[in-house]
């Protein structure tokens, strides 16, 4: 009898207790970096035709030429990009090695076959069916190959042999770039591209933080060391010229520093609020090229400082999704990819809006989605195919 009234209790309390909560894993895409890529380059079409209507009109007769191939090509590249985003990214570690040797490949045809094309007096441009800049393959070869490394080299990747192997290889497309499509500013791009990834793999802070500060160290030494050697009215090497008209633009307002002084008045002159959306002064001519390098300039004399903030600001959460991403990602390689990507945008916009406001030297590299160029949206949003491929494959725990 005691033994019933015992199991009754035990029944009870059995009844009494909670159900287990019962976990299950759900598919996550990341919505938040398709839409913010969207409204930048929406943003950029945007400032593309109010910054080139007017030297478009001039020069072919339309005021939309330019927003209309901008806008053909970045609409067949979302589609592109959210194609990209479905293809497991797992695949890419099959083809690391064609990717590698066909951008250094594509890089050297620029050079060495009619297949180059020389624009605005740069050979950097390759013809194959349809034109392109080889050395944007380069950057996305760096990004999907050196993470792969990563990964076979496992621990080994903290050896002082792996780092030198490993720089070597970003060390090979960099150099590529800059002999056989004379693009500095890519190769720089490039070599930021590997460093900033070793870094990210390597377990050690120290040795990076020594070898940046020798790093500037060296570079402030070798421009005041320039300044003070090399004579302004003697000089031929344009690269040196680059760093002589950023120290003080002003001493060649009628040469090399014009694009830069009509760029700071461009700014200064639009305000906190700007004169107005398609009411730029400095677009009618004054600063050349608007709608490429310089976009950021018309951005802030139109919309002002708020609206260069505002830029600011979306490529800031850009770069946030791009760093939850690389946090969450389900494997290593899909992270250090991720991150290759986050590095290479940061250093665009970077250097882009350094440039504009003489914080460094010129290097012509676009803003990301905003300036006008075909092969850099095309390749920038094939780069969010895979950042958004790896968030496709993000698992979460329901509770």
């Amino acid at each position: 009898m005691a033994d019933t009234v015992q199991q009754k209790k035990l029944a009870e309390q059995k009844k009494r207790k909670k159900k287990p909560v019962s976990r299950k894993k759900t598919d996550y895409y990341d919505y938040s970096l398709l839409a913010v890529v969207i409204l930048l380059t929406c943003f950029g079409l945007i400032m593309l035709y109010s910054t080139s209507a007017y030297m478009a009109e001039v020069r072919y007769g339309d005021d939309m030429y330019f927003f209309k191939k901008q806008a053909f090509i970045s609409a067949g590249c979302i589609v592109v990009m959210i194609l990209i985003s479905k293809i497991d990214y797992h695949i890419l570690t099959k083809f690391v090695t064609v990717l590698y040797g066909a951008a250094f490949i594509l890089m050297a045809l620029v050079r060495f076959t009619p297949l180059g094309v020389v624009v605005n007096g740069a050979k950097r441009w390759l013809k194959i069916g349809i034109q392109f800049q080889p050395s944007e393959i380069a950057k996305i070869a760096v990004i999907v190959c050196l993470p792969y490394m990563i990964i076979k080299m496992g621990r080994q990747v903290q050896t002082l042999k792996a780092c030198m192997i490993l720089g070597l290889a970003g060390l090979v497309l960099a150099g590529g770039a800059y002999v056989f499509t004379d693009n500095l500013s890519t190769a720089i791009i490039i070599f930021g591209i590997t460093a900033g990834l070793i870094f990210v793999s390597h377990p050690k802070v120290k040795p990076f933080l020594l070898i940046g500060a020798v790093g500037v160290v060296l570079i402030l030494g070798l421009v005041l060391f320039l300044y003070a050697t090399v004579d302004p009215e003697t000089n031929e090497n344009f690269r040196i010229g680059r760093i002589l008209v950023w120290l003080h633009p002003e001493d060649f307002a009628d040469g090399d520093g014009y694009q830069t002084l009509q760029a700071l008045y461009a700014i200064g002159s639009g305000g906190f609020l700007g004169r107005g959306l398609g009411n730029s002064i400095q677009k009618l001519g004054s600063v050349p090229e608007a709608q490429n390098d310089m976009i950021f300039s018309i951005v802030c004399e139109e919309l002002g400082i708020a609206g260069g903030i505002m830029v600011l600001l979306l490529f800031s959460y850009l770069l946030y999704r791009l760093f939850f991403i690389a946090q969450n990602a389900p494997d290593m390689f899909g992270s250090l990819m991720v991150s290759g990507v986050f590095i290479h945008i940061s250093l665009q916009v970077i250097f882009n809006i350094a440039v504009v406001v003489n914080m460094m030297p010129n290097t012509g590299v676009t803003l990301p989605f905003i300036s006008y160029g075909g092969t850099s949206i095309m390749f920038l949003m094939a780069e969010m195919g895979l950042a958004l491929s790896v968030a496709r494959q993000i698992r979460f725990q329901d509770v």
